[in-house]
């Protein structure tokens, strides 16, 4: 679907010298590809992106879309990017638009449909993403991940062969992230070929066919997420990839007879990346949500998450059969509520088919 070959993208400065920041990038991305772009700050990974569909336009090079070289200056470049959309982690949604008028925007004037059918495809979408019933609102009205969602849905609506995410999370409170990142994970199960610029380690890895780690304005390494996250060959994606932390286990009942057993290893693994401060925190976390909260319809994978990149810990919970979030408000569980929030700083939770993952993060004071 898009081949790139010898890419580079510079900028001049005020000195008058250039700036190399893509450095002759070279690639093949087929139809129905999720491709997850990742690296340290300053690798040219949003540049590559928005070099893609010229909203930056490339130095040199070729970028071959469904046939047609972008770079060439006979080609529309507004055709090209009704079929290769960009969501942006600013969401530059219309603010004197209501939702629905975002959506049905571009169909209406550039694709030449009718107001009533932009319409019913335009709440179609939007109830796809969840908020059919923000369809008169105005997006100030709307928090950070509902307007990431119309945005995702207004690029739908121009009914694209390609989207193309720069780090569409990075602008939205913890507790919103997980909300975008489904419809995202909707979207690749549906076979939408998509390039992400993504920070969310843990989300490049369960959606990705494949992942760039970007690093010195070129794609340094790439393979599929089990060899870049696993198994990295070069030393920088080692590097990048090996400061972030990990400890798993998993119990099969409430009463698992190992549960003391994890306990101790996970004491061990604190004190070994020194946020052993926090380790009763941790501990009192997984104490609530493993034997007060969940349903148990099934075995409990609990993995602790240590960034050295922000110095950031996280408890991922992924609950098997059960199917409902849960019900931190309710009276039964208030208690355990309050104990929660003195622990987190942010919890978000998201059911998938077989499923419930629950992400906290943990408070670091």
């Amino acid at each position: 679907m898009i081949t790139i070959k010898n890419l580079t993208k510079s900028f001049s400065m005020p000195d008058g010298t250039k700036l190399n920041v893509l450095k002759g990038i070279d690639c093949q991305i087929e139809k129905g590809e999720v491709i997850s772009i990742i690296g340290p700050s300053g690798t040219g990974k949003s540049t590559f992106l928005r070099c893609l569909n010229s909203i930056d336009p490339a130095t040199s090079g070729e970028i071959i879309f469904n046939g047609e070289n972008i770079l060439d200056k006979k080609t529309k470049l507004n055709k090209v990017r009704q079929k290769m959309g960009m969501v942006f982690q600013s969401f530059n949604l219309f603010e004197h638009m209501t939702v629905l008028e975002n959506v049905t925007n571009g169909p209406i004037r550039l694709l030449g449909k009718s107001k009533k059918v932009a319409e019913e495809e335009g709440l179609n979408l939007l109830h796809m993403v969840g908020l059919e019933d923000k369809a008169d609102v105005m997006p100030r009205n709307l928090s950070g991940g509902q307007k990431q969602r119309v945005a995702i849905a207004r690029c739908l609506s121009m009914k694209p062969d390609c989207i193309l995410f720069d780090e569409p999370t990075s602008a939205l409170d913890p507790t919103m992230v997980s909300e975008v990142l489904s419809v995202i994970r909707q979207l690749a199960s549906h076979g939408m070929t998509m390039l992400i610029v993504t920070h969310e380690m843990k989300f490049a890895k369960d959606v990705s066919t494949r992942v760039f780690f970007m690093y010195g304005g070129g794609i340094y390494e790439e393979g599929t997420p089990d060899q870049i996250f696993n198994n990295p060959q070069k030393p920088e994606t080692q590097n990048f990839i090996g400061r972030v932390r990990s400890y798993t286990f998993t119990l099969n009942s409430i009463n698992d007879e190992k549960y003391d057993a994890y306990s101790h290893e996970l004491e061990n693994f604190c004190n070994k990346y020194a946020i052993a401060n926090i380790f009763y925190k941790i501990q009192g976390l997984i104490d609530e949500i493993t034997q007060r909260m969940i349903l148990w319809n099934g075995p409990v994978s609990v993995t602790v998450n240590y960034s050295e990149l922000d110095y950031s810990v996280s408890v991922l919970f992924t609950a098997k059969g059960q199917k409902e979030p849960l019900q931190l408000n309710s009276e039964n569980n208030r208690i355990s509520h309050s104990i929660i929030n003195g622990i987190c700083e942010a919890l978000y939770q998201e059911t998938t088919t077989d499923a419930l993952i629950i992400t906290c993060k943990i408070k670091s004071a």
